[in-house]
């Protein structure tokens, strides 16, 4: 499914003015961008403009790498002023930035184009003197943008969570509202993220950028809701989405926030199943939880999970967290992992279960032959005292294997936040 650019929300007529007015009076290229460089408002050019300024006027944002080059200056935590110095190479030039906060959150970032790498007491003291007014007109921008997306926010909630009588009621305003259609498949993804080094306002925003473009597609209509936390971004669509156009939509998010935020947030995403519209919406937002618990405790999955392909696993995923420990390895799998060559018949026992049972296939894929094959199961079950003809022993003990791997996965990767 090809993600659509949007353009951020472009400023108010009010910001546009007082942005253009500092322009005229520096005799430079002025642009207020939000706190992931992302342009809302830009003046008029005065021969200053640069390769990045001009795309970022015909995309409503920069490169990903020149974003992340700003980005990686420190700028959301720059207590004052300074100069991001320009890159050649990436088409940049150098630009006096200045945060615009408000009782310390950060809203944007006023970019003024400075080739020169310096600007007069007099530019300096015409900014400062601008920078009050330009602060108060983003934020008031942004609350008059946020108060229905608190609304929606909250409706979302509703649809998705666990009252049968809440759930039809957000369905029915979403309806009225016309926010959705009612288009007959529906599915969620939820973003999770761990504790970052960014600050919370600032994780929330990259979350809301990563989704956005997905909102509207071709193939689907959405609507999503962010926290300092994480996301939840539901589709519905007149045909089913399918697995590649899901995990693909996946991966751009994540290489999204990848650019926008630091690597300790380690962004993981859960993709639900396909359900029936906007009633068991909710249905496909309990099994994207599961599936983004399986892409924080699966490396081999690389953040991305999706219930869909998830197996036996989406049943044992649903044991709670404080329960998910080794005492819930069979004793005839414990015995086996204690004995002498334990980790040699795991592996075989692994692969025996997984070719279901055939041994000539599980003899090729472990390259021994099929003597020394019957010779390790007599071994297994001689130790766990089980029988592998038992289809119920079968389960018992591939069920155990499943366990063993999401607890051997938790030694490298933490749970979610």
């Amino acid at each position: 499914m090809a993600e659509r650019r949007l353009r951020v929300r472009v400023g108010s007529d009010a910001l546009q003015e007082l942005i253009e007015r500092l322009a005229e009076r520096l005799e430079r290229s002025v642009v207020v961008d939000d706190p992931l460089v992302r342009l809302i408002c830009s003046s008029q050019h005065f021969g200053d403009e640069d390769p990045v300024r001009i795309r970022s006027l015909l995309r409503g944002r920069a490169d990903d790498v020149a974003i992340r080059y700003v980005l990686d200056q420190g700028v959301a935590g720059w207590p004052k002023p300074g100069f991001i110095e320009g890159r050649d190479d990436l088409g940049l030039r150098t630009r006096y930035c200045v945060p615009l906060r408000e009782r310390g959150e950060l809203l944007g970032l006023l970019m003024v184009v400075a080739p020169e790498g310096t600007l007069t007491r007099e530019e300096t003291d015409t900014v400062a003197a601008a920078v009050p007014a330009i602060t108060s007109q983003l934020r008031a921008d942004q609350l008059a943008a946020s108060a229905s997306e608190l609304d929606l926010h909250e409706t979302l909630h509703s649809l998705l969570g666990t009252g049968e009588a809440a759930r039809a009621a957000a369905r029915r305003q979403i309806l009225d509202g016309g926010v959705l259609p009612d288009a007959p498949h529906a599915v969620v993804s939820v973003v999770q993220v761990s504790r970052s080094v960014e600050p919370p306002g600032q994780v929330e925003i990259a979350l809301r950028a990563s989704l956005e473009g997905f909102v509207r597609t071709r193939s689907a209509d959405g609507v999503m809701a962010a926290t300092p936390d994480g996301a939840v971004l539901l589709q519905v669509s007149a045909r089913p989405l399918s697995a590649q156009e899901l995990a693909d939509q996946a991966t751009a998010v994540r290489e999204a926030l990848t650019t926008y935020l630091d690597a300790s947030a380690a962004p993981v995403l859960g993709i639900g199943g396909t359900h029936d519209g906007l009633a068991d919406a909710w249905t496909s937002h309990a099994q994207a939880q599961v599936a983004a618990r399986a892409a924080r405790r699966l490396p081999h999955l690389k953040g991305v999970g999706a219930w869909e392909s998830l197996g036996e696993l989406a049943v044992l995923l649903q044991v709670p967290e404080h329960a998910l420990t080794p005492s819930l390895l069979p004793t005839p799998l414990r015995l086996l992992l204690d004995s002498p060559g334990g980790q040699r018949l795991e592996e075989t026992l692994r692969c025996f279960l997984e070719h279901a049972g055939s041994i000539p296939r599980t003899a090729e894929a472990l390259q021994i032959h099929r003597t020394s094959l019957y010779y390790r199961l007599r071994q297994i079950q001689e130790i766990t005292g089980l029988d592998l003809d038992s289809g119920g022993d079968r389960l018992v003990l591939h069920l155990g294997l499943r366990t063993l791997e999401l607890l051997q996965a938790e030694t490298d990767v933490q749970p979610a936040v």
